[in-house]
């Protein structure tokens, strides 16, 4: 997603009420800046050719992995605003064991990741073009996700738009709701200040645990792929900060 630079998170407001919803403000925040450009030609191609194969609605059953992917048992991933694919695409290619979801808003992003899919030949991604809350609220299964990806969200960096920060203690709860025991909840920043927040809020969580020692960054596994903006940025000498926290058991 930024709610990077370039992908997107994002709550929206709905009606939806289940017993985990969260709060009417929470549902307000939108932690990306709707940027959405032109789709090209390509792109447009790919999403009349390739949506009705890798494309979900929102309306609709809760999801059957093992029905949706076509094979039994493997464990699913959702990545929240993939931005232009890229990453997501990476990811299922060097991890065909896996099943990969990925919910974006931006359709030029989503037009590039099915060209991406197809030009690869994956079979192990699926992709909503909606709202991310929505989508866990009406189609993910509560305990039913090996993990959850969140990488480089939107900062929201001024000190007065910090609230509108996805990552936030309600989030956390509902999001939690929707990893297995065991299952991960994995986030990248190349903020600081918004890795400070993303570290405070998720210590806090009772849900979770630290995959390393309290308070300490995890090294970029070999899992997430080093994006061109953020080689840049450590030629620069900017820092990217990746936290994984583990769901525990209630």
């Amino acid at each position: 997603m930024t709610e990077q630079t370039t992908d997107t998170a994002n709550i929206d407001n709905t009606e939806t009420k289940t017993e985990n919803a969260l709060s009417d403000n929470q549902r307000r925040i939108k932690s990306f800046v709707l940027r959405q450009g032109r789709m090209s030609q390509s792109q447009q191609r790919s999403m009349e050719n390739n949506w009705p194969k890798f494309g979900l609605d929102v309306e609709g059953e809760l999801l059957d992995f093992d029905a949706v992917f076509g094979r039994e048992g493997a464990p699913t991933i959702v990545e929240i605003g993939f931005g232009m694919g890229a990453s997501l695409a990476a990811m299922a290619e060097a991890n065909p064991q896996q099943n990969y979801i990925g919910i974006e808003v931006h359709r030029p992003g989503v037009g590039a990741l099915l060209k991406l899919i197809e030009e690869k030949g994956l079979t192990n991604i699926r992709v909503f073009n909606h709202d991310a809350i929505e989508v866990l609220e009406k189609r993910i299964p509560k305990n039913s996700l090996a993990g959850v990806y969140l990488f480089f969200p939107d900062p929201w960096h001024k000190k007065r738009h910090n609230k509108r920060r996805i990552v936030q203690a309600e989030f956390a709860k509902f999001l939690a709701s929707h990893i297995k025991p065991g299952g991960h909840f994995h986030m990248a920043t190349d903020w600081e200040d918004y890795a400070e927040h993303m570290m405070e809020v998720m210590s806090a969580a009772p849900d979770y645990k630290n995959t390393q020692k309290d308070n300490a960054y995890t090294p970029r596994p070999d899992y997430r792929p080093l994006t061109k903006f953020e080689a840049r940025g450590h030629r620069l000498g900017h820092g990217v900060w990746d936290l994984i926290f583990e769901k525990i058991e209630a």
